[in-house]
């Protein structure tokens, strides 16, 4: 029997500081995913990074390679083992309604959100494009895709669109009321970046941009009438902003404490609110002891959304009664995957004797038509089929069971 899994940690079963551990970057997948697909016993996968989740969906024969599989991912990581306890693992039904869940944005920090949309559609292509996906993930993705569709169309849960990056604007703008004339600092231009950004440009934001690539903060500063700050700047200009929201593919700390408290200084203590939506984190989190500076992380944000949402919550039952119904379209597709190869070994075992008796040929569609209605009871229905038929039973069940194996 094969196993579909979902394994990971995010949001909702590890803090941000041992989720950035196990966090991939594009490159990351490009090889990680083969190693995974050559684990014997391992037949699909793919891997899903995002800031608030690192999770794993795969098909493979049974429990054993699946295991092996979560433990060689947390070892070319570099990551203890003992992380597993933060973990989540779902299976068959559970799996793929969760993969369901997380394209439809019902698992998302900030419900409904859609940017989860594309990245999920990313994580699918680097897959394909390594062959580590198959008939089944293929399938699994097409319907996730589906499925998501029907929660945005079918339900409220995505009027107002809402982001990680919006809540993070948001949290901003509930510090300061307004934030028209306000400096703001965006480290980094990225699409995460980017939707602050433009959240920024609505509220009237004075609005600087920095990045490591220049040309692309100069070209996202052109699209939203901002300014740019070139990244070697940063720790010359740094005490000048009043927001600093962080958000790079960085693995290490772009602002660090010495760099904040030397800004402080020059700005003689005024507050400072920093903002880090990065995973990893980019900003030291000792910055946050340090008077008159406010430092938020993605769990932070948590917070913020959770108080802003209550009307998604209300149409969260919607999209579950969509998830499952989809689930159980999939499940059923999946039981009669299994037994595909019985129904072709009938019509080819009896070929010959079919166009000799119309009387068998009836009863072979009938069979054929029972077992596509319900897969789980094949065997049995094949056994019906035989005595009917007047035939040995017990040779011809063997002979299309022999057929089958071999298929």
């Amino acid at each position: 029997m094969e196993l579909i899994f979902a394994w990971g940690l995010n949001f909702k079963t590890a803090p941000v500081e041992e989720r950035e551990l196990l966090a991939c970057r594009r490159d990351d997948a490009y090889y990680l995913l083969p190693a995974l697909k050559t684990i014997k016993g391992i037949r699909e996968v793919m891997l899903l990074s995002t800031c608030n989740r690192v999770e794993v969906y795969a098909v493979s024969e049974s429990y054993e390679p699946a295991n092996r599989l979560i433990l060689e991912l947390l070892e070319l990581k570099g990551v203890d083992t003992r992380l597993k306890r933060r973990s989540f693992f779902l299976e068959q039904a559970q799996a793929v309604a969760h993969v369901f869940r997380v394209a439809s944005g019902l698992e998302s920090m900030v419900l409904g959100e859609t940017q989860i949309v594309s990245q999920f559609k990313e994580a699918y292509r680097i897959a394909r494009e390594l062959s580590c996906t198959g008939k089944i993930l293929n399938r699994l993705y097409e319907k996730a895709l589906r499925t998501a569709k029907r929660v945005r169309t079918e339900t409220g849960i995505s009027k107002n669109p809402v982001s990680v990056s919006y809540v993070a604007v948001e949290l901003a703008r509930r510090i300061f009321g307004s934030l028209k004339g306000v400096r703001v600092l965006l480290v980094g231009a990225g699409e995460m970046a980017e939707l602050s950004a433009k959240y920024l440009k609505k509220l009237q934001a004075n609005l600087y941009i920095t990045n490591r690539t220049y040309e692309r903060a100069v070209e996202l500063a052109k699209e939203l009438e901002g300014h740019v700050l070139r990244f070697e700047g940063l720790s010359e200009e740094l005490h000048e902003f009043d927001i600093v929201i962080v958000s790079t593919g960085s693995k290490s700390y772009i602002i660090d404490k010495r760099l904040v408290e030397a800004a402080m200084k020059r700005r003689g203590y005024k507050p400072m609110f920093i903002i880090d939506i990065s995973v990893p984190r980019n900003v030291e989190p000792a910055v946050n002891e340090l008077d008159e500076v406010f430092l938020y992380d993605i769990d932070d944000l948590q917070g913020v959304a959770e108080k802003n949402l209550k009307e998604r919550f209300k149409e969260k039952e919607k999209g579950e009664i969509i998830v499952w119904d989809e689930v159980g379209k999939f499940m059923r597709w999946l039981e009669l995957l299994k037994v595909e190869h019985i129904i072709i070994s009938l019509k080819e075992g009896w070929k010959d004797l079919e166009q000799r008796e119309p009387r068998f040929r009836r009863l072979l569609h009938r069979a054929i038509e029972e077992i596509r209605k319900e897969p789980s009871m094949a065997e049995k229905l094949v056994k019906i089929f035989l005595q009917e038929v007047n035939d040995d039973p017990e040779r011809r069940l063997s002979y299309v069971y022999n057929r089958a194996d071999g298929a």
